[in-house]
């Protein structure tokens, strides 16, 4: 079943390399078992080793990162000149090296998002200190310790399929279309970092991601296992760093609650939904997307109601 989209093309590609801080907009991006490559490969946790995120920390949006060009190249390996570089008001830059060795590593066990636990590598004191100082409170920089660790995506939807430090899914794809249409709702447009997608793709009817359960870009091939339901996240201004407003998730509510696109289900939980969940099923030669790739949906269900969520 084809889409009824004619030509439907990827806008904007995100990596947010520390999770709930400024993503990264990209030309193009590598992809990995993981997601995007570098993507929330980092996460600042408290002193008991539980992931801050905007819900609770809403400033951490405006901590920006820099990533080298070379660094989504697909053949480039870390070097000792090699560096992510976390910038933030009133701070000075942050330099964390991209490329590790076990000599130096510090492995520290407890480390914790939502119901993952597990160990991972800290970036040592000069980053606690930045984070410690920027949000008030005692902080700690990790990285996701692939040599030991591994975090399985939700076995009902996508058993077999890996994850870092993402709340859910390795890829998070929204359109264009459904922005629009939400923001004509809206008395003040927002920006479609509220979202946090990897992925925004134009030229398809709003909410059409919700249907698509197979697609290729780029040669590689997508599912999409699941409906994204949202936090309070998107109510956070990427801008200033401000959160505690009820909106977009109010307008939302309104006609894109599980009661709104799955009136017929016994179990409502007064979710919202804005986003498909995809995995990446199928690598393609290229081994990445790129801005401007057309998506070819092979697959879809007849409506909302149809989808997993």
């Amino acid at each position: 079943m084809a889409s009824e989209a004619a030509e439907v093309r990827v806008k904007s590609i995100f990596v947010y390399p520390i999770k709930s801080c400024r993503g990264i907009s990209l030309p193009q991006a590598p992809i990995s078992s993981t997601g995007f490559r570098w993507d929330r490969q980092w996460v600042v946790v408290n002193s008991r080793g539980r992931a801050y995120t905007q819900r609770v920390e809403p400033k951490l949006a405006l901590v920006q990162t820099h990533l080298p060009n070379q660094a989504f190249s697909l053949d480039s390996q870390p070097n000792d000149h090699s560096f992510l570089e976390i910038t933030a008001p009133g701070m000075e830059v942050l330099k964390v090296p991209l490329l590790t060795s076990s000599s130096d590593q510090k492995v520290v066990d407890g480390i914790s998002v939502w119901e993952w636990s597990g160990s991972a590598i800290d970036e040592g004191a000069a980053a606690a200190e930045w984070f410690s100082t920027y949000l008030g409170k005692p902080s700690r920089l990790v990285r996701f310790n692939h040599a030991t660790e591994v975090r399985n995506v939700e076995p009902g939807y996508a058993p077999g399929y890996n994850i870092v430090f993402v709340d859910m899914y390795p890829f998070l794809l929204l359109s264009q279309g459904s922005m629009n249409a939400l923001n004509d709702l809206l008395k003040e447009p927002i920006p479609v970092n509220r979202f946090r997608p990897n992925i925004l793709v134009d030229g398809c009817d709003p909410f059409s991601e919700d249907l698509w359960t197979e697609m290729t870009i780029n040669n590689s091939t997508f599912q999409g296992v699941k409906l994204c339901s949202r936090c309070k996240v998107p109510t956070v201004n990427q801008e200033t760093g401000i959160g505690g407003g009820s909106e977009p998730t109010e307008t939302l509510l309104s006609f894109r609650s599980d009661k709104a696109l799955r009136p017929n289900k016994k179990q409502q939980k007064g979710r919202v939904y804005m986003g498909q969940n995809l995995v990446c099923s199928k690598l393609g030669n290229e081994k990445s997307i790129k801005v401007g790739d057309e998506v070819v949906v092979l697959k879809m269900v007849p409506s909302a109601a149809d989808a997993a969520a």
